[in-house]
């Protein structure tokens, strides 16, 4: 999808991508595929990636002692992308994830198209989605602190864990 966007990955960016279902074990409904480009000390950039309409949970980058939190932009860049800040309920596109309306209480719905951005300050609550060709987005942020976010959903592990011996795929 990244390379279908139009972007150019190398073979190291390929031996990069990660991919995060935050311990729910449905990673085609909820999760996100994830290409950090550069990580420093105080600035971060990556690539995400969102199959057909599937759904970063509802979360937020909290205070973490001197750290006001990770302030973040997105841009999209292809497909169609939304975005569910604080606000009115405005949700017209998107859906709350079956049974999971306790843990996606935003419903500002922010349609992003390619080439649109928006700004999350820090500690704003929020969630996406993609529609149903999936969606590629830059994410511009200070500072990593990905393990310190905090989410609505109680069942929520933020480090992925892999149980059991790996397949061989030769």
């Amino acid at each position: 999808m990244i390379e279908a966007s139009g972007l150019l990955l190398t073979a190291e960016d390929k031996e990069k991508m990660t991919a995060a279902d935050f311990g729910l074990s449905q990673i085609k409904k909820e999760g996100v595929q994830i290409l950090t480009m550069f990580q420093t000390n105080r600035i971060a950039g990556k690539i995400l990636v969102l199959l057909p309409y599937q759904t970063e949970p509802e979360h937020w980058h909290p205070t973490v002692g001197d750290d006001p939190g990770k302030e973040e932009v997105i841009r999209a860049i292809s497909g169609d992308l939304y975005f569910y800040i604080p606000g009115e309920s405005t949700i017209e596109k998107g859906f709350i994830v079956e049974g999971k309306e306790d843990c996606y209480t935003m419903r500002n719905e922010v349609h992003l198209k390619p080439g649109d951005q928006l700004v999350l300050p820090a500690g704003t609550k929020h969630w996406f989605q993609a529609g149903e060709k999936g969606a590629v987005m830059y994410s511009f942020s200070t500072t990593v602190t990905d393990l310190n976010d905090q989410f609505t959903d109680p069942n929520i592990i933020r480090e992925t864990i892999i149980e059991g011996e790996p397949s061989k795929a030769y």
